[in-house]
């Protein structure tokens, strides 16, 4: 059974950061390429970072370039997001997505992938 599940969420003030971590299990994570992706209230699920299954190429949304920064750690199954300089408008539900092509490929616009499997999200919360 494929299970992703994501910590580090929180309540964070303008201009700090947070870590969120995904744990995956239940599918060989090293063979795909992952993204988070957040649903900020009243918004659609928007893909804002997506990364290599070997983690050697990487892809943001501009909203979040240079702010956050998303790696992987294959030996422990975890895939993981940097945010850096937080705003409130990146208050958001996140989730960590596991894209559905098996492989290393990587092809056309990694920020609208296919996923097959979801975590439950977690909230962050910007705000003073």
């Amino acid at each position: 059974e494929v299970q992703l599940v994501e910590s580090g969420g929180g309540l964070v003030q303008p201009g700090g950061s947070l870590r969120l971590s995904c744990a995956a299990s239940g599918f060989t994570f090293s063979a795909y390429a992952m993204s988070w992706v957040r649903r900020a209230p009243g918004k659609g699920r928007e893909c804002i970072s997506t990364i290599h299954s070997a983690g050697a190429r990487t892809k943001y949304r501009d909203s979040v370039k240079g702010r956050f920064t998303i790696s992987r750690d294959n030996a422990k199954n975890t895939l993981y997001l940097q945010m850096n300089s937080l705003r409130p408008e990146d208050t958001a539900v996140y989730y960590c997505a596991k894209v559905r092509q098996y492989g290393s490929a990587w092809f056309g616009d990694p920020l609208t992938y296919e996923y097959d499997y979801w975590g439950q999200g977690i909230q962050v919360t910007v705000s003073s």
